[in-house]
């Protein structure tokens, strides 16, 4: 098979690019400007210029990121360069949708429900952007611009200009407010990162035991799961000690600690969680497992 050219253009991409800015542009008029929430990043820098100077959030997302696209694009990479232009762009087509259409969630003046909403609807559509190789532009070009040049740290660069730019936002919005809009920054970062970890969560399990192939046997017998036998040698005594790795989902957990105590009660087992497993069993289908097996035909 011929390998996937990673900078190729997939229309999957796209489409879950849309759909992830418009879930997110949606938060940000139904949330975040409906209730007075600040925002970090270039978002929020447009929220600066709604409440100061009365402009459209739909125009200043375009005109912002223009310039920190021509800055950026020879370092960017010809799929990055695309898909940021492209989330830009369907991101400022939806924020100027949805302020047009006459769709209020009326929450009382609540600001911590308000929040959680933001957080959970705005995490959600950035997650889904991110997770399918797009952006929105703004200071994400700018934290890579210093990563390359300064050597910091994305992480670190973008931190910082949340910091200045949510400060900066005290001049339309009060204390009270800034405080719901970092929670609404809390929950928002959490979703993304799950979404950019990956849903198909697992747990890793190492299992050292004298008896490594009868484990090894009976979980593949019973559970239809591949398994690595790791050489591994006593720390000590320096003697072999074969170490069999698994990876399963965490509703399976438990049948794996049965499986491995009725072979070996005194076997050493580890788990630990995994961010995101790919492969047989996670993203695409196992072997169905049969209740009643089947006898051999001879």
């Amino acid at each position: 098979m011929a390998e996937k050219n990673p900078e190729s253009i997939h229309a999957l991409d796209l489409i879950m690019i849309a759909l992830g800015c418009t879930i997110f542009a949606f938060s940000l008029v139904s949330f975040n400007i409906a209730n007075n929430l600040a925002d970090g990043g270039l978002s929020g820098v447009t929220l600066i210029i709604k409440a100061v100077f009365h402009i459209d959030p739909a125009y200043t997302t375009i005109l912002l990121n223009i310039p920190l696209i021509w800055i950026g694009y020879r370092y960017l990479g010809r799929q990055a360069l695309i898909y940021t232009i492209y989330g830009t762009i369907v991101l400022s087509i939806a924020l100027w949708i949805w302020q047009r259409i006459p769709i209020k969630i009326d929450l009382e003046h609540d600001l911590l429900l308000a929040s959680i909403g933001a957080g959970i609807c705005g995490g959600v559509g950035q997650g889904i952007v991110y997770r399918f190789g797009g952006t929105t532009g703004g200071t994400d070009i700018i934290a890579k611009m210093f990563e390359r040049f300064k050597g910091i740290p994305m992480g670190q660069s973008l931190l910082w200009l949340d910091i200045i730019i949510l400060t900066v936002s005290l001049v339309y919005v009060d204390l009270r407010h800034l405080a719901y809009t970092l929670l609404y920054s809390y929950i928002s970062t959490r979703l993304i990162n799950s979404a950019i970890d990956g849903a198909y969560e697992a747990r890793g399990n190492l299992i050292i035991s004298e008896h490594y192939r009868e484990i090894a046997d009976s979980i593949m017998e019973k559970m239809d799961r591949g398994i690595t036998v790791l050489d591994g040698k006593g720390a000590y005594s320096n003697d072999p000690r074969p170490t069999l790795y698994i990876a399963v989902s965490p509703s399976e957990l438990h049948e794996l600690k049965e499986i491995v105590s009725s072979v070996d009660p005194h076997a050493f087992m580890t788990s630990f969680s995994v961010n995101e497993a790919t492969g047989e069993g996670f993203t695409y289908r196992r072997p169905k497992r049969h209740l009643i097996k089947r006898k051999n035909k001879n």
